[in-house]
């Protein structure tokens, strides 16, 4: 049995309760079997932090993070919030979080299920069998670089201004994420910038091909400008296995890739940390496709992106492959003969609801 791992569940709004429940059960069942124990906490985060408290995260919630061995995040955000002031916006609890705990590499797989080829926006040949892994660099970049804000010229109109800027460290320590993880798979790694057009860009390009040189010569290296990536993953996806990209090109590469694979409600992600001295990593599990606020309390929303995330939770932060495994081989199965939530409906196959998908899921775990 795995010693007692602690997890901190922060559903947030939208579908993310609806979604955190059915994830919920599979850990239950995971404690179930005896594989492990999990002391477990859980908060408000966004709006529904706004509405219990006042900010979108508090500190208490951000510290217990930190304290946590992993953090499974559902979603935040809605209209009902659209006219808070910007900086208690719910989704500034999401680049607080990550900046806060330090996990700079967001893991994104874009995986196409035999069962969902139909599914894809592209044509069956094109996406049978793709596996992609993007390396998102998520905090640095645009997103947090300084100066920033807006303001006000000597002629009344405004300036909106956010700064591109990366460290050969920040550079450095994205980069062998996106390595080590092409030495299991393929053994290659796009790396992707402008180089051509933003100095960023070129020392990015600069720092990739000397820390490959230096450190991993058996992976194969290539680099492509972004614009040129978008038009390849939808050209020829499969050519891809690991993308390594900053915060703002892995931002809409990584929404590209998704819709690859048939619907945004299969795709989790994870965002890690740098290793501390006792070889413990901050670990912070995602799905990524929002809080879907048309959709929310309907009961209709898709549980398999949270559910994968804490697939991932498992492998990458708990060290626990098997289950990890289980869990995606289990979700593989009900795509291939269950009933399916209405974003991947299919003709000849029931539409079920987001608790009856999780009711398949369990009952296949059950029954291996």
């Amino acid at each position: 049995m795995t010693a007692n791992k602690t997890l901190l569940l922060l559903p947030g709004d939208g579908i993310g309760p609806e979604v955190m429940t059915q994830a919920r059960r599979v850990l239950d069942w995971v404690q179930k079997s005896g594989r492990a124990t999990f002391q477990i906490f859980e908060d408000h985060v966004g709006g529904a932090a706004i509405d219990a408290y006042g900010v979108p995260v508090t500190d208490a919630i951000v510290q217990k993070a930190k304290e946590v061995d992993a953090v499974l995040f559902g979603s935040v955000g809605g209209p009902k919030w659209d006219n808070v002031p910007f900086e208690i916006r719910p989704e500034a609890a999401l680049l607080r979080l990550r900046s806060e705990l330090g996990v700079f590499a967001n893991l994104r797989p874009a995986k196409v299920f035999d069962a969902l080829v139909e599914s894809s926006s592209l044509k069956a040949e094109l996406v049978r069998g793709l596996d992609i892994m993007i390396v998102r660099e998520c905090i640095g970049g645009i997103y947090f670089g300084e100066p920033r804000g807006i303001e006000t010229l000597p002629d009344g109109t405004k300036r909106g201004v956010n700064t591109e800027v990366y460290t050969t460290h920040e550079i450095q320590r994205v980069g062998r994420v996106a390595f080590d993880l092409a030495a299991k798979r393929q053994g290659r790694v796009c790396s992707v910038e402008k180089a051509n057009v933003m100095e960023s860009g070129l020392l990015w390009r600069q720092v990739m091909t000397a820390l490959r040189d230096a450190e991993y010569p058996d992976v194969a290296l290539s680099h492509m400008y972004a614009d040129n990536c978008a038009m390849q993953l939808a050209k020829n996806p499969r050519q891809f296995d690991v993308i390594v990209t900053g915060n703002l090109f892995g931002d809409i590469l990584s929404d590209l890739a998704a819709m690859l694979t048939g619907s945004l409600g299969l795709l989790p992600s994870a965002t890690l940390g740098a290793k501390d001295a006792t070889g413990r990593r901050p670990g912070f599990y995602e799905p990524i496709h929002g809080s879907a606020p048309d959709i929310a309390g309907k009961g209709v929303a898709n549980p398999m992106a949270q559910i994968l995330s804490l697939a991932l939770l498992l492998r990458y932060s708990f060290d626990m492959e098997e289950d990890a495994a289980a869990i995606e081989a289990a979700v593989e199965r009900v795509l291939a003969k269950a009933g399916r939530t209405p974003d991947i409906k299919v003709e000849g196959r029931p539409v079920i609801s987001t608790t009856e998908m999780g009711d398949a899921l369990l009952a296949e775990l059950s029954a291996t």
